[in-house]
């Protein structure tokens, strides 16, 4: 027993974003920093250029990164109430915009777009990120947009000299999709305006955008 701190190791993926949040730190610099308007301005002209009018994001996070999107219709998924309930008070206002756990996502309803935003190195266990991109692909109709790095940690490492934090696992999720998502083609891939750099990393990222539609 005992409290679990964030100086102990992974307590899961779910339990480390609920208890972030609920000490009141938000979602990291990705959402604040130059790299929140850069995904703001790369999703929507992506979402306009498609005609985009419905859209779900698995991991909507504390809402920083949405109130840059230019969505009509929207959904976010987030496994943390304490970032839902953030959400639902910052758009009580907004009624195109509604905030759900996971499980309270209907089975049958669809999206024309499903984005994931920061979120698949976030994944720490391989069930959890089996079902999180299986959700993320059934749930869309016409587009997915992920914003994420496509390595392994080892990949990582080699590659910057540095180990992931401990809630980040780096994983070639498009080796995932071409044997799970066949059904789906890759578009094309945005590199990052500002690529990972170990001496200023609140300010640069390892991830870049991949964009899938129907096969």
């Amino acid at each position: 027993g005992g409290p679990v701190t964030d100086a102990l190791p992974n307590p899961g993926s779910s339990a480390y974003w609920e208890r972030r949040y609920r000490k009141g730190r938000n979602s990291g610099p990705g959402s604040y920093s130059r790299l929140a308007q850069f995904k703001a301005d790369t999703v929507n002209r992506l979402i306009a250029e498609d005609d985009i009018v419905s859209v779900v994001e698995f991991g909507c996070g504390d809402g920083n990164q949405l109130s840059l999107m230019q969505y009509k219709r929207y959904c976010g998924i987030d496994v943390s109430p304490t970032a839902i309930a953030k959400c639902r008070q910052i758009f009580a206002a907004d009624p195109t915009k509604r905030f759900l756990l996971p499980g309270d996502l209907a089975q049958d309803e669809r999206f024309d777009c499903s984005i994931s935003l920061d979120v698949i190195f976030h994944l720490l266990e391989d069930d959890v990120f089996e079902h999180y991109m299986k959700d993320l692909f059934r749930f869309a109709m016409r587009r997915v947009i992920v914003y994420s790095s496509d390595c392994d940690d080892r990949a990582f490492e080699m590659r910057h000299g540095v180990l992931p934090a401990p809630h980040v696992r780096h994983r070639r999720f498009t080796s995932w999709i071409e044997r799970n998502a066949p059904r789906w083609r890759a578009l094309q891939v945005i590199a990052n305006n500002y690529p990972f750099d170990v001496s200023d990393q609140d300010n640069t990222s390892f991830a870049d955008f991949h964009v899938y539609g129907p096969a």
